[in-house]
């Protein structure tokens, strides 16, 4: 009997790989852009207002397009995404089944992470979400896209890196020669200067006074802290509540009697953006006779000293017979900030 001869029949697809879709259906993909800037200083305002304008535009001048939305976070930064709510928000709609397509600016837009930035595509990927990067036109639904994606991803980390460091380094630099700043909008007695430097705030000081007195009189860190919630004074945060290690805080700050220590704690990682305690790592730079102190030296070091013995667990009583002089004497000194 003759050998039969091998046939073979094609059998040609009807769905889309990664949609699902048939492949002669005429559908509009649901499409969303991604827009972000990493700073929310007024010169990339225009820039981030610009990408929204561009993407929606861009987005409804297609016929096979169907506009969702334009998803964007302002003023955060691209090395994580932990803290990007628009960023999560669109990835959230995508998985939901909301959006087929994600169209952005570039990989450094979406992500500065490599391991972000893959494992987002990858979850997209396999719900049938497609990205497109316009600058570097990859599109994730490509054979060799995310090879590609791969590269760019790790060269925008590398990008993040080489600036954190820059950045780093000028920071540094300002700490060694003995330039001092506090996040003045939540520090508690000092303005900005003309110079950047701390210049006394003479309402906020009398808190910081009355504090520091309190303190001395033998009140507990709570028991300040109850005070001057009743009082109605607010936090250097702005809150109605005081806690006690804003207290403490306050008590511990070396900026009160005029000195500072720079470089107190570190960036550990550039990525997750992780500070630690600075125990000896790096230098620190103490500058001394910075600026005009609330807090005289002498009483400064007398309440360090007091609070290293409460923290060793002693029963403290009141202040007023050991302490009553140097108390009358603090607010007498410094009455005149108050008038």
């Amino acid at each position: 009997m003759p050998k039969a001869t091998k046939k073979i029949t094609t059998i040609p697809a009807t769905l889309t790989r990664f949609t699902a879709m048939p492949i002669t259906e005429q559908k509009k993909r649901r499409v969303a852009g991604y827009a972000r800037v990493s700073t929310d200083h007024d010169d990339q305002f225009t820039s981030y207002e610009a990408q929204i304008d561009y993407y929606t535009n861009y987005i409804k001048s297609r016929d096979d397009w169907e506009f969702v939305d334009v998803y964007t976070d302002a003023g955060i930064t691209g090395t994580s995404t932990k803290h990007r709510e628009g960023f999560k928000r669109m990835v959230a709609d995508a998985l939901a089944g909301k959006i087929d397509l994600i169209v952005t600016k570039s990989v450094s837009r979406f992500a500065r992470n490599t391991v972000d930035s893959l494992t987002t595509i990858r979850q997209l990927k396999e719900s049938g979400i497609e990205c497109y990067f316009e600058k570097e036109n990859i599109w994730t639904f490509d054979g060799k896209g995310e090879l590609l994606l791969t590269i760019m991803s790790s060269l925008a980390q590398e990008e993040s890196r080489s600036i954190s460091e820059n950045c780093t380094w000028g920071q540094r630099k300002r700490f060694a020669d003995g330039k001092v700043t506090v996040p003045f909008n939540r520090f508690l007695g000092y303005d900005r200067g003309p110079d950047g430097n701390l210049v006394v705030n003479r309402e906020q000081a009398a808190i910081v006074q009355r504090i520091f007195a309190m303190f001395l009189q033998g009140m507990t860190y709570n028991g300040i802290a109850q005070q001057l919630t009743a009082d109605g004074i607010l936090s250097p945060g702005g809150k109605p509540k005081w806690n006690t290690s804003a207290v403490k805080s306050i008590l511990s700050n070396e900026k009160y009697k005029g000195c500072a220590l720079l470089q107190k704690t570190y960036t550990v990682d550039y990525l997750t953006k992780k500070k630690k305690v600075n125990e000896g790592e790096i230098p620190q730079y103490y500058v001394e006779y910075n600026h005009e102190p609330i807090i005289d030296p002498d009483t400064f070091e007398m309440v360090q000293r007091e609070m290293e013995k409460r923290g060793k667990g002693r029963k403290y009583h009141s202040g007023i017979h050991a302490l009553a002089k140097l108390v009358w004497a603090l607010t007498r000194h410094y009455s005149a900030l108050c008038e």
